[in-house]
C-alpha cells in the first residue's frame, strides 16, 4: 500500500501563488510516477496536470504549462506543485496520486493510478 497527503491548498487572489505538497509513505518502491489532478465542483475529475517520474522525468498538461512547476524531495519523500499566475478557473481540489504503471501511455491514463489522497482545496478569488 501507497499512502498520499495533500497540504498546502488555500484561498488565493488571481495573479497569486500557492505550492501544494504530497507526501507519499508506505511501500513506495514500485511507484513511477505522481500526478497531480483536480476536481472543480460540477466538472469532472480532470489531469493529470503534471507527472513527476521515478526517472526524473516530468510532463505538463497544455492548461497549466508554464504556470505550474513540479518537483520532487527524494530525502522527505515529498513532490511539490507550484503554482504561479493562479486563475480563477485553477479553483478545485487538487489530488496527488500514484501509478506502478512504466510506460508513458499509461502514465497519462487517469485510470491507472492506484492510490489517492484526500485533496486540498485552492480557491482563486478576487
Amino acid at each position: 500500500q501507497v499512502q498520499l497527503v495533500e497540504s498546502g491548498g488555500g484561498s488565493v487572489q488571481p495573479g497569486g501563488s500557492l505550492r501544494l505538497s504530497c507526501a507519499v509513505s508506505g511501500f513506495t518502491e514500485d511507484v513511477s510516477a505522481i500526478g497531480w489532478f483536480r476536481q472543480a465542483i460540477g466538472k469532472e475529475r480532470e489531469g493529470p496536470l503534471c507527472i513527476s517520474g521515478s526517472d526524473g522525468s516530468t510532463y505538463y498538461a497544455d492548461s497549466v504549462k508554464g504556470r505550474f512547476t513540479i518537483s520532487k524531495d527524494n530525502a522527505k519523500n515529498t513532490v511539490h506543485l507550484q503554482m504561479n499566475s493562479l486563475k480563477p478557473e485553477d479553483t478545485a481540489v487538487y489530488y496527488c496520486a500514484a501509478t506502478t504503471r512504466s510506460s508513458w501511455a499509461l502514465k497519462l491514463d487517469r485510470s491507472r493510478y492506484d492510490y489517492w489522497g484526500q485533496g486540498t482545496q485552492v480557491t482563486v478569488s478576487s
